[in-house]
């Protein structure tokens, strides 16, 4: 019998993780990209209504929607979903001025991710009292 909190899951810990709603985040980045909301529809080929749902937390984008929104909005699907990762105002104005920012920008934001679920990884071993316990050795 499992006990209570043993399951299989790896927890994210991140320290930027904001307390913001997914349409808050859609927002946010939206504004910060200076786009309408009938922009923002236009560009993912969706409803006004559809998009403005979403950024009021009326309802919530499917999965495949959700990272067409997070790539047309130039933020990565992490932070979008439970804000973890980068804020749009934390990429600075140059982001959006040149593609080899956006990609630098892209980089650092896996690069964080990679982090993060590294901590967590080391942490569920640590845990499950597994260090120094390679099958390999």
């Amino acid at each position: 019998m499992a006990k209570s909190g043993d399951d299989n899951t790896i927890p994210f810990r991140s320290p930027r993780a904001d307390g913001d709603t997914l349409g808050g985040r859609i927002w946010r980045a939206r504004d910060a990209l200076d786009l309408s909301l009938g922009e923002l529809a236009a560009r993912m080929g969706l409803p006004e209504e559809t998009v403005g749902d979403w950024e009021r937390d009326h309802a919530e984008p499917r999965t495949q929607a959700l990272f067409m929104l997070a790539g047309v909005l130039g933020v990565s699907p992490s932070w979008l979903i439970a804000g973890i990762g980068q804020a749009p105002s934390e990429t600075g104005p140059e982001a959006s001025t040149h593609p080899l920012f956006e990609r630098l920008e892209e980089i650092r934001r896996l690069h964080i991710q990679t982090g993060e679920a590294i901590d967590a990884l080391e942490a569920e071993i640590a845990r499950l009292g597994l260090r120094g316990r390679r099958s390999d050795d």
